[in-house]
């Protein structure tokens, strides 16, 4: 007869989660096809409602995912419920309900103090069994988080070591979880970071209507407001409150309510400094921190200054996609269009990576501006999905050819290309001999030839093994 063995908390580790992760990453610069399978691990533990907790990091692009028990040789299926790229977290479940048999959750607990002790709790790559290690909370502020790319979140310092396989492993202070391990810092010596509670809260928030929708952005960059000859410009009497709106995202319900030069003064019950920051239970950080402790469509109550006068309204805040190819895709095929050969794909970090390590050296410059600097400095030019000719799948209808792949297309058949679906219109409007192709940043010229490309492109896709000329 089995036995039920109920734990205490004084003995967490038992609910702590080896993972194995078999994943497969799509080729951006070939985008049908797909790299080889990789082995990685990983760590998460069990919380209430019989769910694991982990790092999205630690599942992203899953092809299968195997779960082990503390001390126990029997691997378990399981599969992702819910993940959120953006913070980094995720929630799995394993296809057997009898994997939660004796064990309990793990409960949550406050923002961890500064220079308080804590443990980590994980699989670190070279080992089979549980590992621990302690160690102090440094610092607490705004960091990048290395998944996504180009989202910062509230992130928590320690010199207790996280190594990978340590990823989506619990954070331990007084048997109560305070974080979730996640990256290191290159080029930082005894130096990890975890995700702290408000995060994850706001996380398993968000999934309760069985849905995902992500961390909102309130769409404003608030930059420091300290010159004093300026702050008595605009009769502001507080020297060390209020920083200045410098520029706004494309979000509507952002632009109905604040306008750039307004002085941002107070975001719900958090005051804003003049460097732009805001004291979070007893951390100085920035003041950004205030938006994201809201859910997608929620509005937040802000107070302004604005033409010598304190206004008080509400900002509504919502997940922002407008950035995506910015920053790390996941679990999104990548797009494309294959014709005459020509392989166009959108222009994304992502893409850039395929360069290699050293991609910012070795990218061609315009293609870096048009992805990153544009959208800022010349937004009435901007392209909603910059597309680039990544490649030419060598044929007798493109041999002479001399743009060769890695080229921003500026226009088809004299169709500005703004996304994908612009490229794909363009040739199948065309009603001349000859398709005409225009290249930046030369403004480069190429044709191919209409009745010849639409006889080959059978035949090229047959020949390069692309199994539909199109991903859209």
């Amino acid at each position: 007869m089995a036995v039920t063995v109920l734990l205490s908390a004084a003995e967490p580790e038992r609910s702590v989660v080896q993972i194995i992760t078999f994943s497969q990453q799509p080729v951006y610069d070939l985008p049908w096809r797909f790299d080889a399978v990789r082995r990685s691990g990983g760590t998460g533990f069990v919380i209430k409602g019989r769910r694991i907790v982990t790092n999205a990091h630690v599942v992203g692009w899953a092809r299968q995912i195997l779960l082990r028990r503390y001390q126990d040789p029997q691997p378990y299926l399981a599969r992702v419920r819910f993940v959120g790229h953006d913070c980094d977290l995720a929630l799995i479940e394993p296809e057997d309900e009898s994997f939660f048999d004796g064990l309990e959750p793990l409960d949550f607990g406050p923002l961890p103090k500064v220079r308080s002790t804590v443990v980590t709790y994980g699989y670190p790559a070279g080992g089979e069994q549980i590992s621990y290690t302690r160690g102090v909370v440094s610092r607490i502020e705004l960091q990048t988080y290395v998944h996504i790319g180009n989202r910062g979140f509230l992130a928590v310092q320690t010199d207790a070591a996280i190594n990978p396989g340590n990823s989506g492993g619990p954070v331990m202070q007084d048997d109560r979880v305070v974080g979730v391990a996640f990256q290191g810092m290159p080029g930082l010596e005894n130096a990890g970071f975890f995700i702290p509670p408000p995060l994850v809260e706001h996380f398993l928030k968000d999934v309760e209507d069985g849905r995902y929708d992500g961390f909102p952005v309130a769409g404003v960059r608030v930059v420091p407001l300290q010159n004093p000859a300026y702050r008595r410009f605009l009769n502001l009497t507080q020297d060390r409150v209020g920083a200045r709106v410098d520029s706004l995202l494309p979000i509507a319900g952002t632009r109905e309510v604040i306008q750039p030069e307004d002085v941002l003064l107070q975001i719900g019950d958090y005051e804003v400094g003049s460097d732009g920051s805001t004291m979070f239970e007893g951390n100085r950080v920035f003041s950004g921190v205030a938006f994201q402790l809201a859910q997608h469509g929620e509005s937040v109550p802000i107070k302004l200054w604005r033409k010598g006068e304190a206004v008080s309204t509400s900002l509504p805040v919502e997940v922002y996609e407008g950035d995506r190819l910015l920053g790390n895709q996941y679990d999104r095929l990548p797009r494309y269009y294959v014709y005459g050969g020509l392989i166009f794909t959108p222009l994304s970090l992502d893409y850039l990576k395929t360069l290699g390590r050293d991609w910012r050296d070795l990218a061609n410059q315009e293609i870096v501006y048009e992805l990153y600097y544009r959208r800022h400095e010349s937004p009435a030019t901007a392209r909603t999905e910059p597309i680039i000719l990544s490649s030419v799948l060598a044929h007798p209808v493109n041999a002479n050819f001399k743009v060769t792949g890695r080229a921003l297309v500026d226009r088809v058949n004299g169709v500005r290309i703004n996304q994908l679906e612009d490229v794909v219109r363009a040739f199948a409007a065309a009603t001349n001999t000859h398709h005409v192709l225009e290249f930046l940043p030369n403004g480069a010229l190429e044709t191919l030839n209409r009745a010849e490309a639409e006889v080959a492109q059978e035949e090229i896709l047959a020949t390069y093994g692309v199994p539909k000329d199109r991903r859209l």
